[in-house]
């Protein structure tokens, strides 16, 4: 079993950055990495990014492409999610999970032990 926490959501003025936490427990190994989504007011749920915990490697939705990083944290077992260049349509409540099959996926069924969530809200 693993569970994910998300933690370091907030208000924050268009234009401004934010990162947000996830910090897994568990049965890590039994996993192939860690994905960040969001669901925003009225919407689907949105895959944001994603990193393999074999090589790294990281890969994005395209509406926070270039703006959206991330990366692992070793020492504190936690995976970040840097947002910059924040707008209103980043508003929403932002999810980590961890992702329990090989491929690169964005499909929220190859995820499993999700958090809470946490709420980012960007004002104009």
């Amino acid at each position: 079993q693993v569970q994910a926490v998300e933690s370091g959501g907030g208000l924050v003025q268009a234009g401004d950055s934010l990162r947000l936490s996830c910090r897994v427990s568990g049965r890590i190994f039994t996993t192939y990495g860690l994905g960040w989504f969001r669901r925003a007011p009225g919407k689907e749920l949105e895959f944001v990014g994603g990193v393999t915990w074999s090589n790294n490697s990281t890969y994005y939705g395209d509406a926070v492409k270039g703006r959206f990083t991330v990366s692992r944290d070793y020492a504190k077992s936690t995976v970040c999610l840097q947002m910059n260049s924040l707008n209103t349509d980043d508003t929403a409540v932002y999810y980590c999970a961890a992702r329990t099959h090989t491929i690169l996926s964005r499909d929220r069924r190859h995820y499993g032990g999700w958090g809470q969530g946490t709420q980012v809200t960007v004002a104009s």
